[in-house]
């Protein structure tokens, strides 16, 4: 059997040796571990090797030096997926080496500026037969497929509110502190015609058990500048994120507050700090992390119908769920039957049934009002 040749820039990182362990299980794939260390590489390699079942090896690969089209160009990956965050001021040049050695590009990017800007590589993207996607992530790609579910058979959508809250002995990765940092007290897209600011005020939302109630604060996602011209309605949205130990939650609340009035003007320049502060109470809270998509909208009858849809991920498997999507890309890409070209924020890629399907073994359970 042909092995469909996949490499994961960052394959030991935070995401990208989750995203191994995903793909290791798909048998039809030859994956390599890439990254600017050799023996972590191999380490991770040597690790998953005795039950995988794909194949495995690894790289020595920095994807910010200029020898990286030249090294696609030997490995002739037929997919390069790129996990290296944060991707807030990171700019295309992996996307564009990929596109020169003739591999499809996958990241898992939730910087809205750096997925929303994705489409200026279409056209070259489609000059050389490639699929070039970015935020193949829990949001925009598994967020928009919800909708997508949602949405079946109404005439428009009014409003859409997404949240995510991980719990808080769940594992946390410093790139993820640094992009999360990066919008703290800056001005996001506005939201039901008001000002806002990433991580100002806190609402309450209650998820399935075991979690429960969590605080939720405005966030910058690529979904608040996607989704309203996604559907019709053009229906506002509304994306809050959250921390389960709520004196935490208070504090990037006081830290938002800090940044706006001007004392402090970049509080990713602190992530390593801060994620060593927070760190201290690593043992407290829970495993349990939630996520949820509400739709509102119009039926066919003019009736105003509001359907819920809800992800639970208990044992710590939270993380995965960035993962889900580029997993299930590359099997579509490895099987032949996901065939698009061009440069496009990955939405409508896939749908809710390919997440449900890639989650499966994991502690993640899926519940919402059928559409």
């Amino acid at each position: 059997m042909d092995h469909y040749r996949v490499l994961v820039i960052g394959g030991y990182g935070f995401f990208g040796r989750r995203l191994v362990e995903r793909l290791a299980r798909q048998e039809r794939l030859h994956v390599t571990v890439a990254g600017r260390s050799a023996r972590k590489a191999e380490g991770l390699v040597a690790a998953l090797r005795p039950k995988a079942m794909a194949r495995l090896d690894s790289v020595e690969l920095d994807a910010m030096a200029d020898s990286l089209p030249g090294l696609l160009g030997q490995l002739r990956p037929g997919l390069v997926i790129h996990t290296s965050g944060p991707f807030q001021g990171q700019d295309y040049r992996v996307a564009l080496a990929c596109m020169s050695a003739g591999a499809h590009y996958v990241d898992l990017a939730d910087g809205r500026a750096f997925v929303q800007g994705i489409g200026a590589l279409d056209a070259g993207a489609k000059a050389s037969g490639v699929l070039v996607t970015s935020g193949a992530s829990s949001v925009p790609s598994l967020s928009s497929a919800v909708v997508d579910r949602l949405a079946r058979g109404l005439r428009e959508i009014k409003f859409i509110d997404i949240g995510i809250s991980p719990g808080n002995k769940t594992e946390r990765g410093l790139s993820t502190v640094a992009g999360i940092l990066s919008y703290c007290g800056k001005a996001l897209p506005a939201s039901e015609g008001r000002e806002v600011f990433g991580w100002s005020g806190a609402y309450r939302h209650r998820y399935p058990a075991p979690v429960g109630s969590r605080l939720l604060s405005p966030c910058d996602v690529p979904d608040l500048a996607l989704l309203p011209g996604r559907y019709a309605g053009q229906p506002t949205v509304r994306f809050g994120a959250g921390l389960e130990l709520e004196f935490l939650h208070h504090g990037m609340n006081l830290m938002a507050w800090l940044a706006r009035i001007g004392l402090v003007r970049d509080w990713s320049a602190y992530a390593s700090l801060l994620k060593r502060a927070a760190d201290l109470f690593k043992t407290w809270g829970s495993d349990a992390g939630a996520m949820h998509v509400s739709v509102s909208g119009t039926g066919s009858e003019g009736t105003t119908l509001q359907r819920h849809w809800a992800l639970v991920a208990t044992d710590g498997d939270g993380p995965y769920v960035p993962t889900l999507a580029a997993s299930a890309l590359a099997r579509k890409l490895a099987a032949g039957t996901l065939c698009t070209t061009g440069a496009v924020p990955c939405m409508g890629l896939l749908s809710l049934e390919d997440f449900e399907d890639e989650a499966q073994g994991l502690k993640i359970t899926m519940t919402g009002d059928p559409a």
